[in-house]
Parts: C-alpha cells; sequence; structure tokens
C-alpha cells in the first residue's frame, strides 16, 4: 500500500528564496459519457488501481456499486502522490510533492462503515437506524472528536473487509462479531482486525423446519447436514470451540444472497438449517409468515457472538480511532445513555414478537 503523506493546503516560501510557485491538487471532476471508475483514476492518476479509492470517497453519491456512475456526476478526487491537477476546487500546494492527507491524520474525517438490512442493530429504516447504529452514533458524539466523523451505509457487506477496509478506504466498521482470538489467534478475523469493546451479545441459533425438525445436543447430530447462511456474515462460528465442521466435512454450507433466500432454501428441502442470530432469524421468519413452519431448534445455540467495531490492522491509526471510540462507549454506558437506546430497541422487538 501506497504511504500518504499530509498535503500542505498553502502556497509556502522557503527562507531568502522567494514564495515556491503554487498550482491545484485534486478537486471535484465532472464524469463524461461512457467512463468508468478506472479510466477517471488512470487519466486523473495514472493508475487505473485507485479506481476504488475514487468509489470510497463518492461513497454517498455512488452508493454500493461503481456501476451508477453516470454522466455528469461531479466526484470528489482527493490529492494522491501530487495529482490530479488543475480541477476546479482543489487546495493550492507547492509543486514540490506535497500529497493528500492520509486516513490516520487527526485532520481527516472519521469514516465509518456499516449496512443494512440487519434487524434490529442496523438498517436504514429502523428508528435511530438500528440498535447499534444508534449506539455508535452516540458514541461518536460524546467522544466528538474534533475532526468530526460520518456513518456510511454500503449493503454490500461482502466488499466491508476488502476492499473498504482493507485498502483503508474507510476507517472503521460495525457490526463485526469476534471470534475467539486469544485461543484461535490464526484466525483471519483475529489477523487482520482490531476490535473495540463489546457492543452487545447475541445468540446464533439453527433454524428448521418443523416439517423435518433436527435435534442440536452433539456434533454427531450435524453430520452429513446441509446448513445456509446468508453472504456476507461470518462462517468461523463453524470452527470455533473445538469444532471443525467445515475442515472435517462435518457439514455442507451453502451461502444464499440474503436470510429470506435461506428460508426459502430451507422450505425446497435444499438445506436442513438455517443459522441467523435470534433477532434476525425470528424477524425474517414473521416478514415471510412462516411462523407455524420454521423455528430454532430447542437447547444449545450454535455460538454466543460479541458485537464490535472494528478497523482493519492496515490502517495506520486503526488502535487510535478504536480508542476514541471505546472512550464515546465507555461515556455513555455510565450516563446511561446506552441502556436507554438498548431498552427502546428491545421493547420495539418484544413488541414485534
Amino acid at each position: 500500500m501506497r504511504t500518504i503523506l499530509l498535503v500542505c493546503l498553502v502556497a509556502v516560501c522557503v527562507g531568502g528564496f522567494g514564495q515556491v510557485r503554487a498550482e491545484t491538487c485534486g478537486g471535484t471532476y465532472t464524469v463524461q459519457p461512457g467512463e468508468t471508475l478506472s479510466q477517471i483514476a488512470e487519466a486523473q492518476y495514472g493508475d487505473a488501481e485507485l479506481w476504488a479509492r475514487i468509489h470510497g470517497d463518492n461513497l454517498e453519491m455512488l452508493g454500493e456499486t461503481p456501476d451508477n456512475l453516470r454522466a455528469g456526476m461531479r466526484l470528489r478526487l482527493r490529492c494522491v502522490n501530487g495529482l490530479p491537477k488543475g480541477l476546479s476546487g482543489g487546495a493550492n500546494v507547492a509543486v514540490s510533492g506535497a500529497v493528500a492527507p492520509a486516513r490516520g491524520n487527526p485532520a481527516v474525517r472519521i469514516d465509518i462503515l456499516t449496512a443494512g438490512d440487519f434487524w434490529p442493530f442496523a438498517d436504514q429504516a429502523l428508528p435511530g437506524g438500528g440498535l447499534l447504529a444508534e449506539v455508535v452514533q452516540a458514541a461518536m458524539e460524546a467522544a466528538d472528536p474534533e475532526q468530526g466523523f460520518a456513518i456510511h451505509w454500503v449493503n454490500d457487506r461482502a466488499s466491508h473487509h476488502e476492499p473498504l477496509l482493507s485498502n483503508v478506504l474507510l476507517d472503521m466498521g460495525f457490526p463485526w462479531s469476534r471470534p475467539d482470538c486469544e485461543a484461535e489467534p490464526d484466525r483471519k478475523r483475529c489477523e487482520t482486525l482490531m476490535f473495540s469493546s463489546p457492543l452487545f451479545e447475541v445468540l446464533e441459533l439453527l433454524f428448521v423446519d418443523n416439517t423435518r425438525p433436527l435435534t442440536f445436543e452433539s456434533e454427531a447430530d450435524m453430520q452429513g447436514k446441509t446448513l445456509c447462511r446468508p453472504k456476507g456474515l461470518s462462517t468461523y462460528i463453524f470452527e470455533q470451540d473445538g469444532r471443525n465442521w467445515l475442515r472435517d466435512n462435518v457439514i455442507s454450507l451453502k451461502i444464499a444472497a440474503s436470510p429470506e433466500a435461506c428460508f426459502r432454501l430451507l422450505i425446497e428441502g435444499q438445506v436442513d438449517g438455517v443459522v441467523l442470530n435470534e433477532f434476525l432469524g425470528h424477524q425474517t421468519i414473521k416478514a415471510l409468515g412462516l411462523e407455524d413452519r420454521i423455528a430454532p431448534v430447542q437447547g444449545q445455540p450454535i455460538s454466543i457472538d460479541t458485537l464490535h467495531m472494528v478497523a482493519h490492522r492496515a490502517h495506520p491509526a486503526g488502535k487510535s480511532l478504536l480508542d476514541v471510540f471505546d472512550a464515546g462507549l465507555a461515556k455513555i454506558r455510565a450516563n446511561g445513555t446506552y441502556q436507554r437506546i438498548v431498552d427502546e430497541h428491545m421493547a420495539r422487538v418484544w413488541e414485534e414478537f
């Protein structure tokens, strides 16, 4: 990953030798008909691979997919290694190699990533954006970082780890479950992510078709079964606490596009069970009108997970940003704001059930 240095925002004087000639770097670019982000990156930066940076800097306009690019859009292009030059709205910089501020520079806004369709924790249709979206908003307001912050909604969860967090296009993301990193530090999430203090604890349950009941008392009950998990949700839960269900082919795993898609596969008999957190599972069953057909297996959960804010280990200031968030979280726990938010959201959850 390229090293990005601090930008000089004004023309500078070199003592005794007069003013250094200045020009603009970065600024606003108007998309031309037929252009792609890669073409823009190649033309403006000389590097087509920087399309992902342009995408990340313009998420609020483009949304989760670069295919939303349209002629006439005005994109914000940050200054990277002195490019692009001459765009309107660019910063005046000395020609002597000034480049854009990196994430991790205290002057750069803290950009936080989440996704919808994760009831009751995160969804723009929910009050406050969901239980944990409201917690995060309150915690960051309590932390009150000088550079400010913004929460971005990108519903393609598969893009969160790579490239949005891994390439430091955004700073932090939530809600992510945490494996037992002390017992299994070589898990990918443990190797690549840093975690905040826990935000919430949730049960991951096995939901089954009542016409084909299952029990789950031991690993033997899962032998040969096919389970479904929606795209973008963790699968390490099948490989922890002494389990090796995937590695040892105890189960087969189908990845579906959504919780609804998993339950359709269950009804069609293509899978034996669906693994979801207790809230999302019950809410999806109700939305599909399948309360009399699908229910969680009685007995032990598949997993008990804690949900967290995360930053990628590639982020040069990831740990300090998580410290900022944790400080705000501690404040709202101490003053009762956290419990108020949880109580209000959980009252609505139990009302629905």
